[in-house]
């Protein structure tokens, strides 16, 4: 399994419609509050709902207090995928 990326989190973002928002993010803003960039703690759990749906990897609804940054929320996606590759 290949890592989850800045790029496939954008395309969530994008392409769901439960998470408009600031999808143009880039790398200059992986240190950036989610809440900054236009997504509010349900747009997380949101995001949550579609990681579980697309990848087939539980994410429990306290996920949004470890992902308030892209990278944050990049890491726990990748921990959460290892977890369940690794099982």
């Amino acid at each position: 399994m290949t890592a989850f990326t800045l790029t496939d989190l954008r395309h969530l973002f994008a392409s769901n419609e439960g998470l408009a928002g600031n999808a143009e993010f880039g790398p200059d803003d992986l240190d950036v509050a989610l809440a900054d960039l236009g997504y509010d703690s349900l747009a997380m759990l949101e995001l949550a709902a579609v990681v579980q749906r697309e990848y087939g990897v539980r994410m429990p609804d306290d996920c949004v207090i470890e992902m308030t940054t892209p990278r944050t929320a990049i890491d726990y996606i990748n921990r959460r995928l290892t977890e369940v590759h690794a099982a």
